[in-house]
């Protein structure tokens, strides 16, 4: 059994307007913190990817803060409160400053994450 607070958790990305969290809790699943704020746009860190979208799945809590879910197909807003799924496929954009925390595959959510700190040098 295993568990983690935001705080014990390792800096996997920081910068512009952004702090993720991120580690391998067993079973072949990450939990990822979450804190961007408002206006932040992780559309353009995801170019290069398939579709320039996020190819990770992630389950969730939205804990503060309001956050549009950009797909192929259209948007969706998520706020405070609210569990989500977000398929493979899709880019966030921050309405109003955000947190949240979820659980994604390991090894997806390290090659989004790999590609995220690429882009952002």
């Amino acid at each position: 059994m295993t568990s983690m607070s935001r705080e014990e958790t390792p800096v996997t990305v920081q910068g512009e307007g952004v702090e993720v969290r991120t580690q391998d809790i067993g079973g072949g699943m990450a939990v990822m913190f979450m804190r961007a704020g408002k206006g932040t746009d992780l559309g353009p860190l995801l170019k290069g990817l398939p579709d320039d979208l996020c190819q990770c799945p992630h389950w969730g809590l939205l804990t503060k803060g309001r956050v549009r879910i950009r797909t192929k197909d259209g948007e969706k807003m998520y706020e405070a409160g609210q569990a989500f799924y977000w398929a493979p496929g899709h880019a966030p954009e921050m309405v109003e400053d955000t947190e949240f925390v979820d659980f994604s595959p390991t090894g997806e959510l390290d090659k989004v994450m790999g590609h995220v700190k690429t882009q952002m040098g």
